[in-house]
């Protein structure tokens, strides 16, 4: 089994109990002897939904046999700055900062940040330029700080 595959079946058996928890899978990926789920529930995760999440995954993969002794499991929040890897992560960040790196070989500069005008079954518009799904390598949101508000000098008026 591919390691693509491998995620994909770890997704099929956990997100159904996630999901009738109130919990969206936004990724499952293996590197090497870490599996790494990331999950999002509304309102933010908070340690008491990780533990909860990561309880939950932990018996649906020993109930299916789906890593093995030398696996260690990590459940995390997607945090700020996520991941976008599907088209429905994407459009749910249409209007937003992102990063963009193109695959190599693809037109233009591999590496682009920018706003995301566009998401639709496809690809994405940023800053004005179009790639297909297939083209992107990696994505994800850019957290942009708010302004600082301009303090006052002692003794300077309004």
């Amino acid at each position: 089994m591919t390691e693509q595959n491998g995620n994909e079946r770890v997704r099929s058996v956990v997100e159904p109990p996630l999901s009738a928890q109130g919990f969206e899978v936004v990724d499952v990926e293996r590197q090497g002897g870490v599996l790494r789920v990331t999950v999002d529930h509304p309102g933010g995760v908070d340690m008491e939904a990780v533990t909860e999440a990561t309880r939950l995954v932990n018996e649906l993969l020993d109930r299916h046999d789906l890593v093995g002794a030398q696996t260690t499991l990590e459940v995390s929040s997607p945090g700020v700055e996520r991941p976008l890897r599907t088209p429905a992560h994407f459009r749910r960040v249409v209007g937003t900062e992102v990063a963009v790196k193109a695959r190599p070989g693809t037109e233009g500069d591999r590496r682009l940040t920018g706003i995301l005008e566009v998401a639709d079954d496809v690809g994405v518009v940023v800053a004005g330029r179009r790639m297909a799904y297939a083209d992107i390598e990696r994505a994800r949101t850019v957290f942009v700080w708010p302004p600082k508000a301009q303090s006052k000098k002692i003794g300077q008026e309004s």
